[in-house]
């Protein structure tokens, strides 16, 4: 059954840095390839920390120079908020990005899943862990957490699933179905996609305003690649912070909460490798 269509492609090198828009990528086991193959560590707190935790990435951005491939990823590009740039495994790369986002890091490529210490949890700033999950998640008091048993188990320990830099799974979609009712509830705010940071946008056919909420548990076909919808998206408190020209906004997540529980989109795997490309239809199997 025809859903709609591919209206735009995601790639984000760094970990929380703003990323690259793409008509076309090659959709691998692992996601699109460099996405999220770079993350920063917080040499301050420990742990490979993004714009949950320190806001100030999300000001920056990276690119790839040279096109990345399954298995040969280059370092990528880094452009702070003063524009200045350079390569990410450059010898002060580590020093210029901390000096622009007031913390102690360094920046690192995928290591290997082996390596656990690396991708172990730091430990959380307030040691009361229901505050410790609203501040996350950007929820007050009397709005619902999301529930922490749909996620893969090993997220309780570590970052990331080990061996990568995603929060969960190697691919977020989201429709323009679902941006548009969020804007058309909430006019008051900017429901701007880079806030939410998508590998994959939807242009559906129909009118329902939250489709991908739907579709946990099923296939989709996208150009030549399937892949299986795992759960919705949970939002956090990165969708609330300012970067560029889009403002703080609370009332993002309130609006989320309000409208969906505080979900938008929803994460995949990737069953079938394949090419996909901007304009390219989306089926349901």
């Amino acid at each position: 059954m025809a859903l709609g269509r591919i209206t735009s492609l995601h790639r984000h090198p760094v970990k929380s840095l703003g990323g690259e828009d793409r008509s076309s990528v090659f959709l691998g086991a692992g996601g699109i390839p460099g996405d999220r193959s770079w993350a920063v560590r917080d040499e301050q707190r420990g742990g490979i920390q993004g714009g949950k935790k320190i806001p100030a990435l999300m000001d920056c951005t990276a690119q790839f120079l040279e096109e990345p491939k399954e298995g040969q990823i280059p370092a990528p590009e880094i452009r702070l908020s003063s524009g200045e740039s350079f390569l990410a495994d450059a010898a002060d790369a580590a020093s210029r990005l901390g000096a622009c986002v007031g913390r102690e890091v360094t920046i690192w490529p995928l290591v290997p899943a082996e390596a656990l210490d690396h991708y172990r949890r730091a430990a959380p700033d307030d040691p009361d862990l229901e505050k410790e999950l609203r501040a996350i998640f950007g929820r007050r008091p009397d709005e619902p957490l999301p529930d922490l048993g749909k996620f893969p188990p090993e997220l309780m320990q570590y970052e990331s699933p080990p061996g990568t830099y995603f929060d969960a799974f190697p691919l977020l979609l989201m429709t323009t179905n679902s941006l548009a009712s969020m804007q058309k509830a909430h006019p008051e705010s900017r429901f701007d996609v880079r806030r939410f940071r998508p590998n994959l946008v939807i242009d559906t056919e129909d009118d329902e305003p939250f489709p991908e909420l739907a579709w946990a548990g099923r296939r989709l076909r996208i150009g030549g690649a399937i892949v299986r919808i795992e759960m919705e998206c949970p939002r956090c408190v990165m969708t609330t912070h300012g970067f560029s020209d889009l403002p703080k906004d609370p009332g993002i997540m309130r609006a989320l909460v309000e409208e969906t529980g505080g979900n938008l989109g929803a994460y995949a795997s990737i069953e079938e490798p394949g090419d996909v490309s901007v304009g390219d239809e989306v089926a349901l199997l």
